[in-house]
């Protein structure tokens, strides 16, 4: 009998590889990237304390309204854009992309470049 293959578990699993490989520093910290059926979220993280520096979401208060009539692809470009803009703010110039497990195409692409164009450097 075959076995349904399981997306969100390989998903899992393609992003403890990519997790083994790259870390953020003080200096160069982490951008993760969730997407849900409904929402994108980013975060620039410092692996060396835990913390988290800077995030965005279709979710959040300020951009819930912004994305409201929007489509989940020009939803990820406000949240790229808002994201580069708070780094840039908190100083932060360069950063490591985490993907989160997540092919480089559609929303997470959108976002990575509009995160780009907002002055981040990945």
């Amino acid at each position: 009998m075959l076995k349904k293959i399981d997306r969100n578990q390989k998903r899992i699993e393609r992003h403890f590889k990519i997790r083994n490989k790259i870390q953020g520093t003080p200096e160069r910290p982490r951008l993760n990237i969730y997407r849900s059926a409904k929402h994108i979220y980013a975060q620039v993280i410092d692996d060396a304390t835990g913390t988290t520096i800077v995030s965005a979401s279709t979710a959040d208060k300020e951009l819930k309204d912004k994305v409201a009539e929007l489509t989940k692809t020009e939803a990820a470009k406000v949240v790229g854009q808002a994201v580069g803009e708070r780094a840039k703010d908190k100083g932060i110039n360069a950063v490591v992309f985490d993907r989160g497990g997540y092919l480089y195409h559609g929303r997470i692409k959108v976002l990575a470049d509009k995160a780009r164009e907002s002055g981040l450097e990945f």
